[in-house]
Parts: C-alpha cells; structure tokens; sequence
C-alpha cells in the first residue's frame, strides 16, 4: 500500500496520540497504528509498564488489535506507522504478519517490508 506524504503524516499523528496515550498511563513513550486501505485497523500505545509484559511494544500491541478486528493473522496489505523503528523483536513480528511496510519516525522513514531479525 502506497500511503502519500499527507497521508503518512496524519497516521502518524494518531501514532503520537497512541505515545501520549502511553505516557499519560505511565507506560513508555511508544506508539503505532496499521493502517489498511487508508483506514486505521489496529492502534498500539505501549503497555509494557502497564501490562507488566516485555512484549507489550506499542508495535506488538497495534498488530494484535489489528489481527483481532481483521479475524486473521495475515495482514498482508497493511503498513504500520510507528513513533520510532522497531526493534528486532516488533520487526520479526511484522514479517510474520506479513505486513507490506514500515515508516517510522518524525522523518517519516520508509523501511519497506519487514526483514525477519532473529532476535
């Protein structure tokens, strides 16, 4: 899915609101969101501190939401926008899910497609 420059801006303002959402509840200053033919389908503010889960990464959380409102695990066509680029672990997850890319950051950094990092 190809997102333009407009587009990419304004779900990663909603990746922001999911990091304030994150540090208002105490948690670490992450977010993301998938987004699936211009629609968000999965919002992931971290919840690490919250959930007292290391896997709780606001990109693991957004990819759950995203296969639990979709029904499937194969999220292929979606691309996620996070507040910082993944790590190894969240990167992996993206591959399995088979999410098509990754744009990160203030600069709006395009990944492309996942790479499966062994962690």
């Amino acid at each position: 899915m190809t997102l333009t420059p407009t587009d990419a801006a304004a779900f990663m303002a909603k990746a922001e609101e999911m990091r304030r959402r994150a540090v208002s509840a105490g948690d670490q200053s992450y977010g993301a969101v998938i987004v699936k033919d211009g629609e968000i389908v999965g919002l992931g503010p971290s919840r690490v501190v919250t959930k007292g889960d290391p896997t709780a990464h606001a990109e693991m959380e957004a990819i759950r939401d995203a296969a639990s409102r979709l029904k499937t695990q194969d999220l292929s066509g979606c691309t996620m926008v996070s507040t910082s680029k993944p790590c190894p672990m969240c990167e992996t997850a993206a591959y399995w899910a088979r999410l098509g890319r990754l744009i990160h950051g203030a600069g709006l950094t395009d990944s492309g497609r996942p790479e499966y990092r062994r962690c």
